[in-house]
């Protein structure tokens, strides 16, 4: 157990670094619980650099919850275009309109928070302790990562259960006058100083208080056991064009990987000739003249597609009535496409 003097240093160490050294990003020039719940959403599993624009851009377009509570799935969608980890759109929208419905408003009350779609913990303590100055654990991997090398904590952090032990750790040390700067400061100091590899520890506030570097141990932590390796999906792309230059796309389901978004024809299969003949059936087409296109390989979470696309063109004169749509070049500008399909798409028209 450290002493209540060496926690009082700590925080007072962190925090004032934090607020002099803080970068300026605009989430941080607003206490609106929206805007801020906005931003933690966006900064999941992205980069901040990335994450600025479209930020920026949401903040414009939908300032008020309504706004995007009620906001059109597709615009929202291609709002997000993007970004990736579509769910979090989803749910983020979902979340705000039981909000708005419900209290009007994004309640200061962490459990009525936390029971919405989409607000996980993290979100939660981060929303409420920079929005309502509520001391609550925000813990994410910068972190995970700091935490253990200031505590020594050497449990696996991929384990669930680990995160408790850092819930834990913050709480103990939060300091309850300032608990947004507290929150921030720990990511802040994760993100531009201890970092993953080779942390800049000779510029780190909190140095003299950190065991990991006293013991000359900061690289070792924090111990994060290996995932499995992503599984690996066939995914044939059949690009079919019209006699009239349109192109065939299709919508994919409104649940599940991609949810909503639009693609070319695909088949979950390696056999280019089973998925012509698949989504020949499908469409009511007969196609000719199968031409590669593109190879590539798209990670995802916990799969990877290893993408094969061709070009086909449909023999004599369709039926163009078909379940999804036709669409010309330009006209797939209006249309939200997973960075899979923009691959193709560039592929297939030549980077137009």
């Amino acid at each position: 157990m450290r002493s209540k003097d060496w926690k009082q240093a700590f925080r007072e160490a962190l925090t004032d670094w934090y607020r002099r050294e803080c970068r300026d990003l605009p989430w941080r020039r607003t206490r609106d619980p929206y805007l801020i719940w906005i931003s933690e959403v966006m900064l999941q599993q992205t980069r901040v650099d990335t994450v600025i624009p479209y930020y920026m851009r949401f903040a414009e377009r939908y300032p008020d919850m309504a706004q995007l509570a009620y906001a059109p799935v597709e615009e929202l969608m291609k709002e997000w275009e993007g970004l990736g980890y579509y769910s979090r759109v989803r749910n983020l929208q979902s979340g705000v309109r039981e909000a708005y419905e419900t209290y009007g408003e994004v309640p200061a009350d962490p459990d009525r928070f936390r029971k919405l779609k989409g607000v996980g913990p993290y979100t939660a303590g981060a929303v409420m302790s920079i929005a309502y100055g509520i001391p609550a654990p925000a813990v994410d991997g910068n972190v995970m990562r700091v935490l253990s090398r200031v505590l020594l904590i050497e449990e696996d952090i991929a384990k669930p259960k680990t995160r408790k032990l850092f819930e834990e750790a913050v709480m103990d040390l939060i300091d309850r006058e300032d608990p947004s700067s507290f929150n921030q400061g720990l990511m802040e100091l994760g993100a531009t100083v201890c970092t993953p590899t080779r942390p800049k520890c000779l510029l780190c506030p909190v140095r003299d208080w950190c065991a990991a570097y006293h013991e000359g141990r900061e690289e070792e932590l924090p111990f994060k056991s290996k995932k499995k390796k992503p599984a690996a999906v066939p995914q044939t792309v059949i690009a079919v064009r019209s006699p009239g230059g349109r192109w065939l796309m299709e919508q994919r389901p409104g649940e599940g990987l991609l949810a909503g978004m639009w693609q070319f024809p695909a088949e979950g299969t390696g056999d280019p000739e089973e998925a012509v003949r698949l989504i020949s059936d499908r469409f009511g087409l007969k196609l000719t003249q199968l031409q590669p296109a593109t190879e590539f390989k798209h990670m995802f979470t916990h799969r990877i597609w290893e993408v094969q696309a061709f070009t086909a063109e449909v023999a004599g004169d369709g039926p163009f009535d078909v379940q999804g749509g036709w669409f010309l070049p330009g006209e797939m500008e209006s249309l939200t496409l997973p960075n899979p399909t923009k691959k193709v798409r560039d592929a297939v028209l030549g980077g137009k």
